[in-house]
């Protein structure tokens, strides 16, 4: 039995594992699995058919399917561009790097209130922006075009501040050893650097798209809330309290919960593989 427990649990130079191992189970369970056991419960007490029945709402799976989706998009278009950032950030040095590597951090620090009254009044009809996309009849604000450019604003640093560090431990002799074999740039960059890259890469994928889904603040200013066209999933849920439709609340909250949870678990599946594939990574 004790040689079962020595190994369970490594020898440590650092006193305090028992204690410091019950703060953070306690505090996760605090924190994180009472309010997610608490959703859980609440929505198995409505019963099967009426769950389904209000999961299965027409206006309930139009706000599931745009937030869903744009935020696969957003995560997307930052997994290339926020790669190309860090990449500019960590490999080059030219005037005003300080400054635009603050300016990655903005949406962080900003609240999301104004993000989405600044993205509004740029990409509106009339706005800075809007206004020259107007005659060729694109449409960004109160469009669903609109919440992935939100989605797009909030969830960037998620990307660039995850492949910063990679990028900057890897080793130039890596790239000069493949030029010196006669691999192009094109070669070097896809056979040395991305492989390197892909489990950082697939780790700021997967929190810009969690940052994406859960995004309210900064989407409903842009968005329109137009029901079946340009209504998200968290706006459907204040919705749902304000009219004291908890019942109908906590399914559209359950099923964001599952899907996030499904689709986060194959991420984090991709990423071991990734791991164990390239040899990057522990």
């Amino acid at each position: 039995m004790r040689g079962r427990a020595r190994t369970w649990r490594k020898r440590s130079v650092l006193p305090g594992f028992g204690l410091s191992l019950g703060f953070t189970i306690a505090y996760l369970g605090l924190v994180v699995l009472v309010p997610l056991a608490a959703l859980v419960i609440k929505s198995a007490g409505l019963g099967a058919a009426e769950f389904w029945r209000l999961a299965t709402d027409p206006r309930t799976l139009a706000a599931l399917r745009l937030s869903f989706g744009a935020a696969l998009v957003a995560a997307s278009i930052n997994a290339v561009f926020g790669a190309l950032i860090a990449w500019v950030l960590v490999r080059y040095r030219f005037f005003g790097r300080r400054f635009l590597d603050a300016v990655i951090d903005l949406p962080f620090a900003l609240p999301t209130a104004v993000a989405g009254i600044a993205l509004t009044s740029l990409y509106a009809p009339n706005g800075w922006v809007g206004q020259f996309l107007e005659p060729f009849g694109l449409k960004i604000a109160y469009a669903p075009a609109g919440i992935v450019v939100a989605l797009t604003f909030v969830s960037l640093p998620f990307v660039v501040r995850t492949v910063e560090p990679v990028l900057g431990e890897i080793d130039r002799e890596l790239e000069e050893a493949a030029a010196t074999l006669g691999a192009t740039r094109w070669q070097t960059i896809f056979k040395v650097m991305v492989p390197a890259l892909v489990p950082a890469l697939l780790t700021g994928f997967a929190l810009a798209l969690a940052r994406a889904v859960g995004e309210y603040g900064s989407v409903i200013f842009i968005a329109g809330n137009i029901p079946y066209v340009s209504e998200i999933a968290p706006l459907l849920i204040v919705i749902r309290l304000e009219e004291f439709d908890y019942a109908g609340a906590t399914a559209v909250a359950a099923v964001m919960l599952a899907i996030a949870f499904v689709m986060l678990f194959l991420i984090n599946l991709l990423q071991a593989w990734s791991r164990r594939r390239f040899g990057y990574g522990s």
